[in-house]
């Protein structure tokens, strides 16, 4: 038996390994091949950045990273907003049907994006909505703010509540607590769980499909575009291309995210007298 446990402590880092080559090799071989003079997944025949000046210059990458940015940004501001208020409700008060409405609020997590890409068209069409800006926007807040409910509520419980009390026999009033203890100390999730529904949402393509126009195609519908056509016209290099800086902008968003959640202490104006009046 101890044999087996030895074999299989000393294989675990390789299996491992394969694992992660498995998940990450093709992320490599695109990210290389953006590099490649042929432009395709041929044979390496030279580095060159041609391919990504040709994705630079190409005028619809800059309207369809417009539109990206606008419906990315609008719905993380409003889902980090609405999300925080829910996830603060959660936390601190308890009302009748509060376990139905937590499981209804992660649905978006668990139905596949097909079904909820379907279902958003199906009711924007219900209720007469055209399809552009404004149903991408929505559609994006509501798969959205399950993931900044989850962050934030991880952040509350690492939270000493009671440094509000202590604010409170200081003096202060519910309103200045709130704007000057409680969001403070809760900052560094709202921003993790930002920068976390940022990626989320800028790279969705299975919902943002169903519920855009062809006149608004943001950038994973464009790339879906370019691959269509890239036997014809050779935007195979392009692809890698966009494909490259999508994948380090969404690689490196959550990394901020993580490190913002590793953050224990937030300076705050008195916060020192507070844990005075606390002890």
């Amino acid at each position: 038996m101890s044999v087996v446990r030895s074999l299989g402590r000393a294989s675990l880092p390789g299996l491992l390994g394969l694992v992660y080559l498995f998940i990450y090799a093709p992320l490599f071989i695109l990210m290389i091949f953006s590099f490649n003079t042929a432009g395709n997944l041929a044979w390496w025949q030279g580095f060159s950045l041609e391919w990504y000046e040709k994705l630079l210059s190409y005028d619809q990458l800059w309207k369809s990273l417009r539109i990206s940015l606008m419906v990315t940004g609008t719905a993380v501001i409003l889902s980090t907003v609405i999300g925080t208020l829910t996830a603060y409700a959660l936390y601190r008060w308890r009302f009748w049907g509060k376990r139905l409405f937590e499981g209804m609020l992660y649905l978006p997590m668990y139905i596949p994006e097909v079904v909820l890409g379907i279902s958003l068209l199906v009711f924007f069409i219900f209720l007469g909505m055209p399809r552009g800006i404004l149903t991408m926007i929505l559609a994006h807040v509501a798969f959205t703010i399950p993931l900044v409910v989850l962050v934030v509520l991880a952040r509350m419980q690492r939270i000493d509540w009671t440094l509000e009390e202590a604010a409170m026999d200081l003096g202060a009033d519910e309103l200045t607590t709130l704007r000057r203890v409680t969001l403070p100390l809760l900052f560094p999730g709202i921003m993790a769980a930002a920068f976390l529904a940022f990626p989320w949402s800028f790279n969705d393509f299975v919902i943002t499909y169903f519920v855009t126009s062809p006149g608004n195609a943001p950038l994973p519908v464009l790339t879906y575009n370019l691959i269509l056509g890239a036997k014809r016209s050779g935007a195979m290099g392009m692809i890698n291309a966009l494909g490259t800086l999508m994948t380090v902008a969404a690689l490196l968003l959550p990394l901020v995210a993580v490190l913002l959640l590793r953050v224990r202490r937030f300076s705050l104006p008195g916060l020192h007298l507070l844990r005075k009046k606390r002890a």
